[in-house]
Protein backbone atom coordinates (compact mmCIF):
# COMPACT_ATOMS: atom_id res chain seq x y z
CA UNK A 1 0.00 0.00 0.00
CA UNK A 2 1.79 3.13 -1.24
CA UNK A 3 0.78 6.63 -2.23
CA UNK A 4 0.30 7.60 -5.87
CA UNK A 5 2.22 10.34 -7.64
CA UNK A 6 -0.74 12.68 -7.17
CA UNK A 7 -0.69 12.12 -3.41
CA UNK A 8 3.06 12.70 -3.22
CA UNK A 9 2.66 15.87 -5.30
CA UNK A 10 0.05 17.19 -2.86
CA UNK A 11 2.33 16.52 0.11
CA UNK A 12 5.29 18.20 -1.60
CA UNK A 13 3.21 21.24 -2.56
CA UNK A 14 2.00 21.53 1.00
CA UNK A 15 5.51 21.49 2.47
CA UNK A 16 6.68 24.17 0.04
CA UNK A 17 3.58 26.26 0.70
CA UNK A 18 3.97 26.22 4.48
CA UNK A 19 7.65 27.14 4.36
CA UNK A 20 6.85 29.99 1.93
CA UNK A 21 4.11 31.27 4.26
CA UNK A 22 6.57 31.21 7.15
CA UNK A 23 9.12 33.24 5.15
CA UNK A 24 6.42 35.72 4.13
CA UNK A 25 5.29 36.16 7.73
CA UNK A 26 8.89 36.79 8.76
CA UNK A 27 9.22 39.54 6.14
CA UNK A 28 6.16 41.30 7.58
CA UNK A 29 7.74 41.82 11.00
CA UNK A 30 8.03 45.42 11.98
CA UNK A 31 11.46 46.92 12.37
CA UNK A 32 10.41 48.75 15.52
CA UNK A 33 9.67 46.64 18.58
CA UNK A 34 11.48 43.75 16.97
CA UNK A 35 11.56 41.53 20.07
CA UNK A 36 7.89 42.02 20.92
CA UNK A 37 6.83 41.30 17.37
CA UNK A 38 9.04 38.22 17.01
CA UNK A 39 8.00 36.60 20.30
CA UNK A 40 4.49 38.01 20.88
CA UNK A 41 3.39 39.07 17.36
CA UNK A 42 3.40 42.69 18.51
CA UNK A 43 0.43 41.99 20.85
CA UNK A 44 -1.92 42.18 17.88
CA UNK A 45 -3.77 38.85 18.05
CA UNK A 46 -7.57 38.79 18.11
CA UNK A 47 -9.81 36.08 19.54
CA UNK A 48 -10.36 34.04 16.34
CA UNK A 49 -6.62 33.78 15.72
CA UNK A 50 -5.91 33.05 19.40
CA UNK A 51 -8.53 30.31 19.52
CA UNK A 52 -7.38 28.69 16.28
CA UNK A 53 -3.72 28.96 17.25
CA UNK A 54 -4.31 27.41 20.69
CA UNK A 55 -6.27 24.57 19.11
CA UNK A 56 -3.60 24.09 16.47
CA UNK A 57 -0.75 24.12 19.01
CA UNK A 58 -2.56 21.40 20.93
CA UNK A 59 -3.51 19.18 18.00
CA UNK A 60 -0.71 17.04 16.62
CA UNK A 61 -0.27 13.77 14.79
CA UNK A 62 -0.67 12.14 18.20
CA UNK A 63 -4.36 12.98 18.00
CA UNK A 64 -4.79 11.50 14.55
CA UNK A 65 -2.87 8.34 15.40
CA UNK A 66 -3.12 7.61 19.11
CA UNK A 67 -6.74 8.67 19.60
CA UNK A 68 -7.79 6.37 16.75
CA UNK A 69 -5.57 3.64 18.23
CA UNK A 70 -7.11 3.99 21.71
CA UNK A 71 -10.61 4.11 20.21
CA UNK A 72 -9.95 0.89 18.29
CA UNK A 73 -9.01 -0.75 21.58
CA UNK A 74 -11.29 0.94 24.14
CA UNK A 75 -13.89 3.13 22.41
CA UNK A 76 -14.52 6.81 23.09
CA UNK A 77 -12.98 6.89 26.57
CA UNK A 78 -9.82 8.80 25.57
CA UNK A 79 -12.06 11.52 24.17
CA UNK A 80 -12.21 12.77 27.76
CA UNK A 81 -8.85 14.42 27.19
CA UNK A 82 -10.58 16.59 24.57
CA UNK A 83 -13.87 17.43 26.25
CA UNK A 84 -12.46 17.99 29.73
CA UNK A 85 -10.22 20.61 28.16
CA UNK A 86 -13.31 22.76 27.65
CA UNK A 87 -13.70 23.26 31.41
CA UNK A 88 -10.04 24.21 31.93
CA UNK A 89 -10.22 26.67 29.04
CA UNK A 90 -13.05 28.39 30.88
CA UNK A 91 -10.73 28.68 33.90
CA UNK A 92 -8.08 30.26 31.66
CA UNK A 93 -10.59 32.76 30.30
CA UNK A 94 -12.14 33.73 33.64
CA UNK A 95 -9.29 33.60 36.13
CA UNK A 96 -5.83 33.29 34.57
CA UNK A 97 -5.82 35.31 31.32
CA UNK A 98 -6.83 38.66 32.92
CA UNK A 99 -3.98 38.49 35.43
CA UNK A 100 -1.48 37.60 32.73
CA UNK A 101 -2.58 40.49 30.51
CA UNK A 102 -2.64 43.02 33.35
CA UNK A 103 0.89 42.10 34.41
CA UNK A 104 2.06 42.45 30.77
CA UNK A 105 4.45 39.53 31.08
CA UNK A 106 6.06 37.89 28.06
CA UNK A 107 6.40 34.50 29.75
CA UNK A 108 4.72 32.59 32.56
CA UNK A 109 7.99 32.24 34.52
CA UNK A 110 8.03 36.05 34.48
CA UNK A 111 4.59 35.96 36.10
CA UNK A 112 5.89 33.64 38.85
CA UNK A 113 8.74 36.05 39.62
CA UNK A 114 6.34 38.94 40.03
CA UNK A 115 3.97 36.86 42.15
CA UNK A 116 6.61 34.98 44.17
CA UNK A 117 10.36 35.40 43.55
CA UNK A 118 13.20 34.93 41.05
CA UNK A 119 13.97 31.37 42.13
CA UNK A 120 10.48 30.29 41.08
CA UNK A 121 10.96 31.98 37.72
CA UNK A 122 14.28 30.27 37.06
CA UNK A 123 12.96 26.84 38.04
CA UNK A 124 9.81 27.08 35.93
CA UNK A 125 11.80 28.37 32.95
CA UNK A 126 14.03 25.29 32.95
CA UNK A 127 11.09 22.87 33.43
CA UNK A 128 9.09 24.63 30.70
CA UNK A 129 11.97 24.41 28.23
CA UNK A 130 12.49 20.71 28.91
CA UNK A 131 8.76 19.91 28.66
CA UNK A 132 8.41 21.89 25.41
CA UNK A 133 11.29 20.02 23.77
CA UNK A 134 10.29 16.55 24.94
CA UNK A 135 6.50 16.63 25.34
CA UNK A 136 5.48 19.00 22.55
CA UNK A 137 8.16 18.72 19.90
CA UNK A 138 9.57 15.24 20.49
CA UNK A 139 6.28 13.38 20.55
CA UNK A 140 4.98 15.21 17.46
CA UNK A 141 8.08 14.41 15.42
CA UNK A 142 8.12 10.77 16.48
CA UNK A 143 4.46 10.17 15.71
CA UNK A 144 4.50 11.95 12.35
CA UNK A 145 7.61 10.09 11.23
CA UNK A 146 6.23 6.74 12.35
CA UNK A 147 2.98 7.27 10.45
CA UNK A 148 4.60 8.64 7.31
CA UNK A 149 6.80 5.57 7.12
CA UNK A 150 3.68 3.41 7.19
CA UNK A 151 1.76 5.49 4.63
CA UNK A 152 4.65 5.51 2.20
CA UNK A 153 4.87 1.72 2.53
CA UNK A 154 8.52 1.71 3.63
CA UNK A 155 9.85 -1.38 5.38
CA UNK A 156 10.66 -0.51 9.03
CA UNK A 157 13.98 -2.33 8.66
CA UNK A 158 15.00 -0.22 5.63
CA UNK A 159 17.38 2.72 5.71
CA UNK A 160 17.61 5.98 3.75
CA UNK A 161 21.09 7.37 3.15
CA UNK A 162 22.30 4.95 5.78
CA UNK A 163 19.85 6.35 8.39
CA UNK A 164 17.00 4.44 10.02
CA UNK A 165 13.82 5.46 8.15
CA UNK A 166 12.06 6.60 11.32
CA UNK A 167 14.94 8.87 12.29
CA UNK A 168 15.25 10.11 8.69
CA UNK A 169 11.65 11.39 8.68
CA UNK A 170 12.09 12.87 12.17
CA UNK A 171 15.09 14.86 10.90
CA UNK A 172 13.29 16.08 7.75
CA UNK A 173 10.18 17.22 9.62
CA UNK A 174 12.22 18.85 12.37
CA UNK A 175 14.45 20.77 9.99
CA UNK A 176 11.59 22.07 7.81
CA UNK A 177 9.59 23.23 10.83
CA UNK A 178 12.62 24.76 12.50
CA UNK A 179 13.45 26.83 9.41
CA UNK A 180 10.19 28.72 9.08
CA UNK A 181 9.76 29.08 12.86
CA UNK A 182 13.26 30.54 13.24
CA UNK A 183 12.71 33.05 10.45
CA UNK A 184 9.13 34.11 11.08
CA UNK A 185 8.72 34.10 14.87
CA UNK A 186 5.30 33.89 16.53
CA UNK A 187 3.52 35.63 13.64
CA UNK A 188 4.74 32.89 11.29
CA UNK A 189 3.65 30.28 13.83
CA UNK A 190 0.09 31.54 14.26
CA UNK A 191 -0.38 32.20 10.54
CA UNK A 192 0.82 28.74 9.53
CA UNK A 193 -1.14 27.22 12.42
CA UNK A 194 -4.37 28.80 11.19
CA UNK A 195 -3.83 27.43 7.67
CA UNK A 196 -2.75 24.03 8.98
CA UNK A 197 -5.76 23.74 11.28
CA UNK A 198 -8.14 24.17 8.37
CA UNK A 199 -6.29 21.48 6.41
CA UNK A 200 -6.13 19.18 9.42
CA UNK A 201 -9.86 19.42 10.09
CA UNK A 202 -10.68 19.00 6.39
CA UNK A 203 -8.69 15.77 6.26
CA UNK A 204 -10.14 14.43 9.51
CA UNK A 205 -13.69 15.27 8.44
CA UNK A 206 -13.14 13.53 5.10
CA UNK A 207 -12.11 10.19 6.59
CA UNK A 208 -14.89 10.38 9.21
CA UNK A 209 -17.58 11.04 6.61
CA UNK A 210 -16.32 8.29 4.30
CA UNK A 211 -16.27 5.82 7.16
CA UNK A 212 -19.70 6.91 8.40
CA UNK A 213 -21.30 6.52 4.98
CA UNK A 214 -19.63 3.18 4.38
CA UNK A 215 -20.93 1.72 7.63
CA UNK A 216 -24.46 2.98 6.96
CA UNK A 217 -25.13 5.52 9.71
CA UNK A 218 -25.23 5.71 13.50
CA UNK A 219 -27.69 2.89 14.09
CA UNK A 220 -25.56 0.51 12.01
CA UNK A 221 -22.50 1.59 13.96
CA UNK A 222 -24.20 0.86 17.30
CA UNK A 223 -25.52 -2.45 16.02
CA UNK A 224 -22.11 -3.60 14.79
CA UNK A 225 -20.49 -2.77 18.11
CA UNK A 226 -23.11 -4.82 19.97
CA UNK A 227 -22.74 -8.04 17.97
CA UNK A 228 -20.69 -9.87 20.59
CA UNK A 229 -22.64 -11.29 23.57
CA UNK A 230 -19.68 -11.18 25.98
CA UNK A 231 -18.23 -8.10 27.72
CA UNK A 232 -14.84 -8.69 26.08
CA UNK A 233 -14.11 -9.92 22.57
CA UNK A 234 -11.09 -10.28 20.31
CA UNK A 235 -11.23 -8.87 16.80
CA UNK A 236 -10.02 -11.62 14.43
CA UNK A 237 -6.54 -11.03 13.05
CA UNK A 238 -5.87 -7.84 15.00
CA UNK A 239 -4.55 -9.14 18.32
CA UNK A 240 -6.51 -6.38 20.01
CA UNK A 241 -8.91 -6.89 22.90
CA UNK A 242 -11.79 -4.48 23.30
CA UNK A 243 -14.94 -4.08 25.37
CA UNK A 244 -18.31 -3.87 23.63
CA UNK A 245 -20.70 -3.20 26.51
CA UNK A 246 -19.84 0.51 26.85
CA UNK A 247 -17.78 1.19 23.75
CA UNK A 248 -19.54 4.49 23.05
CA UNK A 249 -19.49 5.64 26.67
CA UNK A 250 -17.21 8.42 27.91
CA UNK A 251 -17.65 7.53 31.58
CA UNK A 252 -16.60 4.04 32.66
CA UNK A 253 -16.79 2.12 35.96
CA UNK A 254 -13.82 0.84 37.95
CA UNK A 255 -12.13 -2.15 36.36
CA UNK A 256 -12.72 -0.94 32.79
CA UNK A 257 -10.09 -2.33 30.34
CA UNK A 258 -9.02 1.22 29.44
CA UNK A 259 -7.77 1.80 32.99
CA UNK A 260 -9.59 5.15 33.09
CA UNK A 261 -12.63 4.89 35.41
CA UNK A 262 -14.80 7.99 35.66
CA UNK A 263 -13.39 9.15 39.01
CA UNK A 264 -9.81 9.14 37.68
CA UNK A 265 -10.94 11.44 34.85
CA UNK A 266 -12.60 13.96 37.17
CA UNK A 267 -9.82 13.88 39.78
CA UNK A 268 -6.77 13.52 37.57
CA UNK A 269 -7.53 15.50 34.43
CA UNK A 270 -7.80 18.92 36.12
CA UNK A 271 -4.22 18.48 37.36
CA UNK A 272 -2.97 17.84 33.84
CA UNK A 273 -5.41 20.23 32.17
CA UNK A 274 -4.75 23.30 34.33
CA UNK A 275 -1.00 22.94 33.76
CA UNK A 276 -1.41 22.38 30.04
CA UNK A 277 -4.05 24.99 29.23
CA UNK A 278 -3.43 27.63 31.92
CA UNK A 279 0.24 27.37 32.92
CA UNK A 280 2.18 26.04 29.91
CA UNK A 281 4.07 28.64 27.88
CA UNK A 282 3.56 26.84 24.55
CA UNK A 283 -0.22 27.11 24.80
CA UNK A 284 -0.68 30.33 26.80
CA UNK A 285 1.75 32.36 24.69
CA UNK A 286 -1.07 32.99 22.23
CA UNK A 287 -3.08 34.61 25.03
CA UNK A 288 -0.09 36.70 26.13
CA UNK A 289 0.04 38.07 22.57
CA UNK A 290 -3.60 39.22 22.67
CA UNK A 291 -4.49 42.75 21.60
CA UNK A 292 -6.40 43.40 24.81
CA UNK A 293 -8.08 41.63 27.73
CA UNK A 294 -11.33 41.03 25.85
CA UNK A 295 -9.50 39.16 23.08
CA UNK A 296 -7.52 37.23 25.70
CA UNK A 297 -10.75 36.07 27.34
CA UNK A 298 -12.71 35.21 24.20
CA UNK A 299 -9.86 33.36 22.45
CA UNK A 300 -9.73 30.42 24.90
CA UNK A 301 -13.53 30.15 24.84
CA UNK A 302 -13.47 29.88 21.05
CA UNK A 303 -10.84 27.17 21.43
CA UNK A 304 -13.16 25.39 23.90
CA UNK A 305 -15.85 25.17 21.20
CA UNK A 306 -13.28 23.75 18.79
CA UNK A 307 -12.37 21.05 21.34
CA UNK A 308 -15.78 19.45 20.73
CA UNK A 309 -14.61 18.33 17.29
CA UNK A 310 -11.74 15.91 18.05
CA UNK A 311 -14.02 13.29 19.64
CA UNK A 312 -16.04 13.04 16.43
CA UNK A 313 -13.21 13.46 13.92
CA UNK A 314 -10.18 11.94 15.68
CA UNK A 315 -11.59 9.40 18.16
CA UNK A 316 -14.73 8.19 16.38
CA UNK A 317 -12.85 6.96 13.27
CA UNK A 318 -11.16 4.32 15.46
CA UNK A 319 -14.57 3.13 16.63
CA UNK A 320 -15.82 3.09 13.05
CA UNK A 321 -12.87 0.93 12.07
CA UNK A 322 -13.96 -1.65 14.66
CA UNK A 323 -17.51 -1.63 13.31
CA UNK A 324 -16.36 -1.93 9.70
CA UNK A 325 -14.22 -4.93 10.64
CA UNK A 326 -17.17 -6.44 12.49
CA UNK A 327 -19.31 -6.07 9.38
CA UNK A 328 -16.61 -7.61 7.18
CA UNK A 329 -16.07 -4.40 5.19
CA UNK A 330 -12.36 -4.01 5.96
CA UNK A 331 -11.17 -7.58 6.07
CA UNK A 332 -9.42 -8.67 9.23
CA UNK A 333 -8.54 -5.10 10.17
CA UNK A 334 -5.14 -3.59 10.97
CA UNK A 335 -2.40 -5.88 12.21
CA UNK A 336 -1.94 -3.67 15.26
CA UNK A 337 -4.13 -1.01 16.86
CA UNK A 338 -1.43 1.61 16.28
CA UNK A 339 -1.98 1.18 12.52
CA UNK A 340 -5.70 2.02 12.72
CA UNK A 341 -5.62 5.50 11.19
CA UNK A 342 -3.10 4.55 8.50
CA UNK A 343 -5.16 1.45 7.71
CA UNK A 344 -8.32 3.54 7.19
CA UNK A 345 -6.52 6.08 5.02
CA UNK A 346 -5.16 3.43 2.70
CA UNK A 347 -8.39 1.38 2.48
CA UNK A 348 -11.13 4.03 2.45
CA UNK A 349 -9.82 7.02 0.53
CA UNK A 350 -9.25 7.57 -3.20
CA UNK A 351 -6.09 8.96 -4.79
CA UNK A 352 -5.55 12.62 -4.03
CA UNK A 353 -7.50 12.43 -0.80
CA UNK A 354 -4.85 10.11 0.62
CA UNK A 355 -2.30 12.85 -0.04
CA UNK A 356 -4.58 15.41 1.62
CA UNK A 357 -4.79 13.32 4.79
CA UNK A 358 -1.05 12.72 4.77
CA UNK A 359 -0.53 16.47 4.43
CA UNK A 360 -2.95 16.99 7.32
CA UNK A 361 -0.84 14.68 9.45
CA UNK A 362 2.23 16.67 8.52
CA UNK A 363 0.32 19.83 9.44
CA UNK A 364 -0.60 18.43 12.83
CA UNK A 365 3.01 17.59 13.67
CA UNK A 366 4.56 20.75 12.27
CA UNK A 367 2.14 23.16 13.92
CA UNK A 368 2.79 21.62 17.36
CA UNK A 369 6.55 21.72 16.79
CA UNK A 370 6.55 25.32 15.56
CA UNK A 371 4.47 26.48 18.54
CA UNK A 372 6.78 24.80 21.04
CA UNK A 373 9.93 25.99 19.26
CA UNK A 374 8.81 29.62 19.40
CA UNK A 375 7.82 29.27 23.06
CA UNK A 376 11.19 27.72 23.88
CA UNK A 377 12.94 30.60 22.12
CA UNK A 378 10.85 33.08 24.12
CA UNK A 379 11.67 31.36 27.43
CA UNK A 380 15.41 31.27 26.76
CA UNK A 381 15.48 34.88 25.52
CA UNK A 382 13.41 36.48 28.28
CA UNK A 383 13.83 34.15 31.25
CA UNK A 384 17.49 33.24 30.89
CA UNK A 385 19.35 35.77 28.72
CA UNK A 386 17.29 38.86 29.59
CA UNK A 387 17.11 37.70 33.20
CA UNK A 388 20.91 37.62 33.60
CA UNK A 389 21.71 40.40 31.10
CA UNK A 390 18.95 43.00 31.49
CA UNK A 391 20.53 45.42 28.98
CA UNK A 392 20.26 42.96 26.09
CA UNK A 393 18.47 44.69 23.21
CA UNK A 394 15.64 43.43 21.03
CA UNK A 395 17.90 42.60 18.10
CA UNK A 396 20.16 40.47 20.28
CA UNK A 397 17.15 38.74 21.85
CA UNK A 398 15.78 37.81 18.43
CA UNK A 399 19.19 36.43 17.51
CA UNK A 400 19.21 34.35 20.71
CA UNK A 401 15.71 33.16 19.86
CA UNK A 402 16.80 31.96 16.43
CA UNK A 403 19.81 30.12 17.84
CA UNK A 404 17.57 28.55 20.48
CA UNK A 405 15.19 27.35 17.80
CA UNK A 406 18.03 25.51 16.05
CA UNK A 407 19.34 23.94 19.28
CA UNK A 408 15.85 22.93 20.46
CA UNK A 409 15.15 21.31 17.09
CA UNK A 410 18.31 19.22 17.34
CA UNK A 411 17.56 18.17 20.94
CA UNK A 412 13.97 17.22 20.05
CA UNK A 413 15.19 15.09 17.13
CA UNK A 414 17.62 13.26 19.43
CA UNK A 415 15.12 12.74 22.29
CA UNK A 416 11.97 11.92 20.28
CA UNK A 417 12.58 8.11 20.13
CA UNK A 418 11.90 7.98 23.90
CA UNK A 419 8.19 7.55 23.11
CA UNK A 420 8.84 4.20 21.48
CA UNK A 421 9.27 2.84 25.03
CA UNK A 422 5.54 3.05 25.83
CA UNK A 423 2.67 0.81 24.79
CA UNK A 424 0.93 3.70 23.02
CA UNK A 425 2.21 7.17 22.29
CA UNK A 426 -0.69 8.93 23.99
CA UNK A 427 -0.09 6.82 27.10
CA UNK A 428 3.54 7.90 27.20
CA UNK A 429 2.59 11.54 26.61
CA UNK A 430 0.04 11.68 29.42
CA UNK A 431 2.25 9.76 31.82
CA UNK A 432 5.04 12.29 31.36
CA UNK A 433 2.60 15.16 31.91
CA UNK A 434 1.22 13.50 35.06
CA UNK A 435 4.74 13.53 36.55
CA UNK A 436 5.53 17.13 35.54
CA UNK A 437 2.23 18.97 36.06
CA UNK A 438 1.25 18.62 39.78
CA UNK A 439 3.74 21.04 41.41
CA UNK A 440 3.30 23.66 38.67
CA UNK A 441 -0.50 23.43 38.83
CA UNK A 442 -0.33 23.76 42.62
CA UNK A 443 1.88 26.85 42.60
CA UNK A 444 -0.23 28.66 40.00
CA UNK A 445 -3.56 27.83 41.65
CA UNK A 446 -2.40 29.06 45.06
CA UNK A 447 -0.68 32.05 43.48
CA UNK A 448 -3.84 33.16 41.70
CA UNK A 449 -6.37 32.47 44.48
CA UNK A 450 -4.53 32.64 47.86
CA UNK A 451 -2.81 35.80 49.06
CA UNK A 452 -0.95 34.02 51.87
CA UNK A 453 0.93 31.75 49.45
CA UNK A 454 4.58 32.65 50.00
CA UNK A 455 7.52 32.66 47.62
CA UNK A 456 9.55 30.29 49.79
CA UNK A 457 6.65 27.84 49.89
CA UNK A 458 6.22 28.05 46.12
CA UNK A 459 9.89 27.31 45.46
CA UNK A 460 9.95 24.41 47.93
CA UNK A 461 6.82 22.98 46.30
CA UNK A 462 8.24 23.30 42.79
CA UNK A 463 11.50 21.56 43.70
CA UNK A 464 10.02 18.85 45.93
CA UNK A 465 7.21 18.17 43.45
CA UNK A 466 9.69 17.86 40.58
CA UNK A 467 11.81 15.40 42.58
CA UNK A 468 8.72 13.34 43.43
CA UNK A 469 7.67 13.39 39.79
CA UNK A 470 11.10 12.24 38.63
CA UNK A 471 11.08 9.38 41.13
CA UNK A 472 7.66 8.27 39.85
CA UNK A 473 8.92 8.53 36.26
CA UNK A 474 11.94 6.36 37.10
CA UNK A 475 9.76 3.76 38.84
CA UNK A 476 7.27 3.70 35.98
CA UNK A 477 10.01 3.59 33.29
CA UNK A 478 11.43 0.44 34.86
CA UNK A 479 8.02 -1.21 35.10
CA UNK A 480 7.91 -1.25 38.89
CA UNK A 481 4.60 0.63 39.10
CA UNK A 482 1.36 -0.22 37.31
CA UNK A 483 -1.07 2.22 38.91
CA UNK A 484 -3.43 4.67 37.21
CA UNK A 485 -1.39 7.65 35.98
CA UNK A 486 -4.36 10.00 36.37
CA UNK A 487 -4.69 9.11 40.05
CA UNK A 488 -0.93 9.45 40.40
CA UNK A 489 -1.26 13.05 39.21
CA UNK A 490 -4.07 13.66 41.70
CA UNK A 491 -2.11 12.20 44.63
CA UNK A 492 0.93 14.29 43.72
CA UNK A 493 -1.28 17.40 43.61
CA UNK A 494 -2.67 16.64 47.08
CA UNK A 495 0.86 16.20 48.42
CA UNK A 496 2.10 19.40 46.77
CA UNK A 497 -0.90 21.36 48.07
CA UNK A 498 -0.31 20.15 51.63
CA UNK A 499 3.34 21.14 51.34
CA UNK A 500 2.45 24.55 49.88
CA UNK A 501 0.01 25.34 52.70
CA UNK A 502 2.31 24.11 55.47
CA UNK A 503 5.37 25.95 54.11
CA UNK A 504 3.35 29.17 53.69
CA UNK A 505 2.35 29.11 57.36
CA UNK A 506 5.83 28.13 58.55
CA UNK A 507 7.53 30.78 56.39
CA UNK A 508 4.93 33.54 55.92
CA UNK A 509 5.62 36.53 53.69
CA UNK A 510 3.80 39.80 53.21
CA UNK A 511 2.28 40.14 49.75
CA UNK A 512 4.47 42.48 47.71
CA UNK A 513 2.86 45.66 46.45
CA UNK A 514 3.46 44.66 42.81
CA UNK A 515 1.93 41.25 43.51
CA UNK A 516 -1.42 42.54 44.75
CA UNK A 517 -2.70 42.93 41.18
CA UNK A 518 -1.67 39.35 40.38
CA UNK A 519 -3.96 37.56 42.81
CA UNK A 520 -7.76 37.65 43.11
CA UNK A 521 -9.37 38.86 46.33
CA UNK A 522 -12.09 36.22 45.81
CA UNK A 523 -13.15 33.84 43.05
CA UNK A 524 -16.13 36.12 42.31
CA UNK A 525 -13.98 39.15 41.48
CA UNK A 526 -13.24 38.31 37.81
CA UNK A 527 -16.94 37.71 37.23
CA UNK A 528 -17.72 41.33 38.12
CA UNK A 529 -15.54 42.89 35.45
CA UNK A 530 -16.72 44.72 32.35
CA UNK A 531 -18.63 42.47 29.99
CA UNK A 532 -16.91 43.71 26.86
CA UNK A 533 -19.98 42.96 24.76
CA UNK A 534 -23.56 41.69 24.74
CA UNK A 535 -24.81 38.14 24.81
CA UNK A 536 -22.09 35.89 23.39
CA UNK A 537 -19.76 38.88 23.36
CA UNK A 538 -19.93 38.76 27.17
CA UNK A 539 -17.26 36.30 28.32
CA UNK A 540 -19.41 35.30 31.33
CA UNK A 541 -22.36 34.34 29.17
CA UNK A 542 -20.10 32.55 26.72
CA UNK A 543 -18.42 30.65 29.57
CA UNK A 544 -21.81 29.49 30.78
CA UNK A 545 -22.71 28.31 27.27
CA UNK A 546 -19.44 26.35 27.02
CA UNK A 547 -19.98 24.63 30.38
CA UNK A 548 -23.62 23.79 29.58
CA UNK A 549 -22.69 22.42 26.17
CA UNK A 550 -20.07 20.04 27.55
CA UNK A 551 -22.41 18.87 30.30
CA UNK A 552 -25.02 18.01 27.65
CA UNK A 553 -22.40 16.13 25.61
CA UNK A 554 -21.36 14.11 28.64
CA UNK A 555 -24.99 13.29 29.39
CA UNK A 556 -25.51 12.06 25.82
CA UNK A 557 -22.36 9.88 25.90
CA UNK A 558 -22.48 8.89 29.58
Amino acid sequence: MTLSRIDILIITAYLLGIVTLGFWAGSRRRKGGEGSHYFLAGNTLTWPVIGLAMFAANISTVHLVSLAESAYKYGLIYGNFEWMAGFTLVLLSLFFAPLYLRSRVATLPDYLERRYNRKCRDWLAVISIVSAIVIHIGVALYTAAWVLRGILGINPAATILGIDTLMFFIIILGVVTGIYTMIGGLLAVVMTESAQTVLLLAGAVAITLVGYMKIGGWSELVSALATHPHPMAVIPGSNVTWGTGNFLSMLRPAGDPSGLPWYSIFLGYPVLGIWYWCCDQTIVQRVLAARDEKQARLGPLFCAFLKILPVFFFVLPGVMCVALVQKGMLGAGPKAAADTYTFMIMHLLPEGLKGLIAAAMLAAAMQTCSAALNSTATLVSYDIVKRWRPLTGDHQLVRVGKITTVVATVLAIVLSPIFGHYGTIIEGLNKLISFIAPPITTVFLFGVFWKRASGKAAYITLVAGAVAGFIMFFIDWNGWYHGNFMMTAFYLLVGCSALMIAASYISPELLKEESKALVWNSWREPLRGEAGGRWLGDYRVLSGVVIALFIVLYWLFR
